[in-house]
C-alpha cells in the first residue's frame, strides 16, 4: 500500500500520550499566525460566494411544513394538557 503524504511545509507530529485526570500538557499550543484585515476581508467574500440560497418554491414549501409541524404539536400538547388536567382532577376529588 503507498504511504499517504502530508502537503508540503507540514511535518507530521509524533502523537501525544492521551491526558488522564486533571493533568495538563506541558506544552501551550503555538499561537497561530494573525490575519490581516484585508486578507479576513478577502476570505469572508470568497466564502460568501459559496452560498446557495433557497429558491422561493423551497422557502414557501419549508415554512408550510414548518407551520404544519408547529399544529401538530400545539395538538399534541393540548391534548396532553387536557389529559393530565382531567386526571389531576380526579385524584384531587378522591381527596375530598
Amino acid at each position: 500500500m503507498a504511504k499517504a503524504k502530508s502537503p508540503p511545509g507540514r511535518r507530521s507530529q509524533p502523537a501525544q500520550p492521551p491526558i488522564v485526570g486533571n493533568a495538563v500538557a506541558s506544552e501551550a499550543a503555538a499561537p497561530k499566525k494573525r490575519t490581516s484585515i484585508p486578507q479576513f476581508v478577502g476570505q469572508v467574500r470568497a466564502e460568501a460566494r459559496k452560498i446557495v440560497w433557497p429558491s422561493r418554491k423551497e422557502t414557501w414549501i419549508t415554512s408550510v411544513m414548518v407551520l404544519i409541524m408547529v399544529l401538530i404539536a400545539a395538538i399534541f400538547f393540548f391534548v396532553v394538557d387536557a389529559g393530565l388536567t382531567v386526571a389531576s382532577g380526579f385524584i384531587l376529588a378522591i381527596g375530598q
